[in-house]
């Protein structure tokens, strides 16, 4: 379990740098909000797993539902790269804290 906070914060860096990213370089609304928003429930479920707090794990796991029911469809159709990298990030997310919830 003491690996958990780490993924968590390491998703919200990614999710959230990643949403920064694609609205400096295409000037994306909806990409930043997203990544910001992701990340912020991957960070806040890190923040709460690691000062054991009550849904922790259930927040950080929402995070990856919302990410993977927004990237897998989109890999799905598109087969690019980003959406693929996404959905392996959220099935990543899905595992881990999917794994922990089902532990508790």
């Amino acid at each position: 379990m003491d690996d958990l906070p780490t993924s968590a914060f390491a998703l919200a860096l990614l999710t959230a740098g990643g949403g920064i990213t694609g609205y400096i370089r295409t000037g994306s609304i909806p990409s930043i909000a997203a990544g910001v928003t992701v990340g912020a429930l991957y960070g806040l479920g890190g923040f709460r797993i690691r000062n054991r707090q009550p849904y922790g794990v259930e927040l950080a796991l929402l995070a990856s539902v919302v990410l993977a029911g927004s990237s897998v469809p989109r890999a799905i159709r598109s087969g690019k790269p980003l959406p693929i990298g996404l959905s392996v990030v959220a099935a990543f997310g899905l595992w881990k804290f999917g794994v922990a919830w089902r532990g508790q």
